[in-house]
Formats: structure tokens, C-alpha cells, sequence
């Protein structure tokens, strides 16, 4: 029985290594050729399997960019986590977050198209969109720091941020992120559904300068070289212009 305990152990081990091969393998593919050339048969090849292997492991090819699509996420909340700054105000951490997401859909194009995928994210494979929430619920909660009733138009002084917003991993902030019919809350902060609303348009927007500077529309139309200070003109436009220094 220990005999077979260890065999079932060795083969489960086998099957997990073989999984991980095959995600791997499609995050390689993305990132070097785009996420048009993520076929099953391709991702097989590169993972040095057979390529009707792939079904065993992800019954649709919707699991498989997936799971594919999760390790973007991933690495796109460490990029996050390793810039942010704790000690600075919500109007910096914003900042510093859109600099890391433009930046990373630059950098990984390929895989920054596949983690947007409305039918991967609408199918629901994998949790993906529960992958994403706590991106958005992270913003969000930026948000309502960075806009809430203050002395000026946009406090981002030290008690904004002792006030603080969690990780880009913290899960628990998706219950934070309230419909836009709630009311605000009594602590004078902007409502939570204002708050979301603010984030999702400012969010769009930044997706929207991604995908016009990568196409070189935004280059042509306004004759800039550096996407900064569209990125400064969308966070004034959202949160307000940053308060004058006394």
C-alpha cells in the first residue's frame, strides 16, 4: 500500500510538472510571438509534447489561455507590488501604478491582449477575472483616498497616506468595491461606488493610451515621443489637478 501510495504521489508530480510545461511553454509563445500564435498544436511543439497532450490537462483551449493568461496577471501584480510605495500619497501610488501598466502593456504585448480577452475573462476559466479583481480593487481604493474631501482639490499629504490602500493581492478589498447605487460612507470619504466608477473610467482610459501609443495613432495625432504626459492629462482629468504648493 505505501508502495502504491508513493507511485500515485510520483505520477500526480508527473502530471502537475507536465501542466506547468505546457503554461510555460504558451507564456514563452506570447511573449515572443503575440497571443495569435498561441495554438494548441504550437504550445504542444514548444513543450516538447504530443499535441493532442494539451486535452489532457485543459479540456478547452480556453483553459489554456487561462492559464496562461493568470501567469500575466501574476507577474503584472509583482511589477505592481515591487514599485509601489507605501509611504507615498494615493496620487503618487496611482501615478507610479499607471507607469507600471503602460509600461507592462508595452513590454508584453502579446500577453497584455491575451489577459483582456473579454472571452476569457467572460468565460470565467480558471478564476480569471477573480485573478484581475484585486488589480481594479487595489485602484479603486487609491481612488477614494486620492479624492476624498480634503484641504485643496487632491490631498496627498501624509495623512492621505497614512490612510493606505492594500497590496495589489489583497483579495479581501473586492468586498470593498461597493455598486455605484450605495451611499458614501460617513467618514467623508468618497462613496465606494463613486470611487469604482472614477477607477474604471480612469482604468479605460489608460487602457486607451496603451493601445493608441502602441499603435502609433496617439504619436501621429499629437506629435509626442513620450506617453507621460498624456498619462499626467488622464490623472488630472480623473482625479482633479494636484493642489498648488503653498
Amino acid at each position: 500500500m505505501h508502495l502504491q501510495e508513493q507511485e500515485n504521489e510520483g505520477h500526480d508530480e508527473r502530471e502537475d510538472g507536465l501542466r506547468e510545461r505546457l503554461v510555460r511553454a504558451g507564456v514563452e509563445l506570447v511573449n515572443a510571438e503575440g497571443a495569435q500564435a498561441l495554438s494548441l498544436r504550437e504550445i504542444a511543439r514548444r513543450a516538447g509534447v504530443s499535441h493532442g497532450a494539451p486535452r489532457r490537462y485543459f479540456p478547452t483551449h480556453l483553459d489554456l489561455l487561462s492559464a496562461i493568461a493568470r501567469q500575466g496577471f501574476a507577474e503584472l501584480a509583482d511589477r505592481l507590488a515591487e514599485e509601489d510605495r507605501e509611504d507615498a500619497g494615493p496620487r503618487e501610488r496611482i501615478a507610479i501604478l499607471a507607469r507600471v501598466y503602460l509600461a507592462y502593456a508595452e513590454t508584453r504585448r502579446g500577453m497584455y491582449e491575451l489577459m483582456f480577452r473579454h472571452d476569457l475573462l467572460e468565460s470565467g476559466r480558471l478564476g480569471l477575472r477573480e485573478t484581475s479583481l484585486p488589480l481594479f480593487a487595489h485602484l479603486t481604493a487609491l481612488v477614494a483616498r486620492a479624492t476624498e474631501p480634503g484641504p485643496g482639490p487632491n490631498p496627498t499629504g501624509d495623512a492621505a497616506a497614512r490612510a493606505g490602500a492594500a497590496s495589489p493581492g489583497d483579495t479581501a478589498l473586492r468586498a470593498d468595491v461597493a455598486s455605484p447605487g450605495d451611499t458614501a460612507p460617513s467618514s467623508g470619504m468618497a462613496s465606494p461606488g463613486d470611487a469604482a466608477l472614477r477607477a474604471g473610467a480612469l482604468w479605460a482610459n489608460l487602457h486607451g493610451i496603451a493601445q493608441l501609443w502602441h499603435w502609433g495613432s496617439l504619436r501621429l495625432a499629437t506629435g509626442g515621443t513620450d506617453p507621460a504626459p498624456l498619462l499626467a492629462a488622464a490623472l488630472d482629468a480623473h482625479l482633479g489637478p494636484v493642489a498648488a504648493a503653498p
